[in-house]
């Protein structure tokens, strides 16, 4: 009785232990039992959710959102084309919406929705401060309207945007779709570096995809300059970062020779010196106070660009 209670045990153990393993390789007989069990007990159902993202993980609807007429842009309409990785995107620590109703849009798909986070074109469902923007766009009186055109993905690298990457299609699509909605893009705000500075991309290589993204602009009519952001920091291995920021590096020097490189690129926010370490949520993506401090510097860029123009 004994020798058979021990023999059954010990089948037992082994049975454990090879159905862990099965499990954790996806080996037989894990695959052939998962599958049994879908067809016994059915798929469970997904929880309803009021957002819809296409294959990408871009948001591409939201339940929430107030459709509008599209505006017509006049020479006092900012039309912003934000591209980027997750700090361009929806990932920052708090949400806005529009203070001035249908005057500060959010454009996606040849439709248009009163601005609120977060913001239809791009990845994740959490915050952002374009929208914060147009707001002070609006009561700064530097504009009458702001149509917000955001495609950004969370940690894209930037040859993933040049030509032959997978999202260079994407900003083609995009730019077309305003341009048959009727509006000229005025601003091209770029916002992306951190993913490139962990992966190792030389300067070099960083100017050469930048620098055909730009080409992919102008090519399909863009001709508003391109503000390229100083950002490269993002910290802690939950990010995919790194312990600590070394500001001198590869990714920063190219940025900063692309802002001075002509063809009309020019530099935005640098985003890794103007924010603190309460400025960000997670050593990494914006919060509420980052999120202030980044509107405020885009606004007085584009708002010294604008006395510019008036003044030639």
């Amino acid at each position: 009785m004994r020798k058979t209670m021990a023999v059954g045990l010990a089948a037992l153990i082994a049975m454990y232990f090879l159905g862990g393993m099965s499990a954790r390789h996806e080996t037989f007989p894990w695959p052939q039992l998962s599958a049994m069990r879908k067809m016994v007990g059915g798929e469970k159902a997904t929880a309803p959710s009021r957002y819809t993202f296409d294959d990408k993980e871009r948001l591409i609807g939201d339940e929430s959102k107030t459709l509008v007429t599209c505006p017509a842009q006049t020479d006092r309409t900012a039309v912003l084309l934000i591209l980027g990785q997750s700090n361009a995107a929806n990932d920052s620590g708090q949400r806005y919406k529009s203070n001035y109703g249908a005057r500060v849009i959010n454009a996606f798909d040849k439709r248009c929705f009163i601005a609120a986070s977060p913001l239809l074109g791009s990845t994740d469902t959490k915050g952002e401060y374009w929208t914060l923007l147009g707001n002070n766009l609006i009561a700064s009186g530097q504009n009458d309207s702001v149509i917000l055109a955001p495609l950004a993905y969370s940690g894209s690298e930037v040859a993933r945007w040049a030509r032959g990457g997978d999202l260079n299609p994407v900003l083609v699509d995009t730019t077309r779709q305003l341009r048959d909605s009727g509006y000229r893009i005025t601003s091209v705000l770029w916002m992306q570096g951190e993913a490139d500075l962990v992966i190792g991309t030389t300067a070099e290589a960083y100017q050469e995809h930048f620098m055909s993204m730009v080409d992919t602009l102008r090519q399909h009519g863009v001709e508003a300059p391109v503000y390229i952001s100083i950002a490269s920091k993002c910290l802690e291995p939950s990010n995919g970062g790194f312990k600590e920021h070394i500001p001198d590096n590869a990714i920063v020097r190219a940025q900063l020779a692309l802002s001075r490189s002509g063809s009309d690129i020019r530099e935005g926010v640098n985003s890794d010196t103007l924010l603190d370490g309460e400025d960000r949520y997670d050593d990494c993506h914006i919060g509420g106070s980052g999120a202030e401090k980044l509107s405020r510097a885009w606004l007085n860029l584009l708002r010294g660009d604008g006395r510019l123009e008036t003044s030639r």
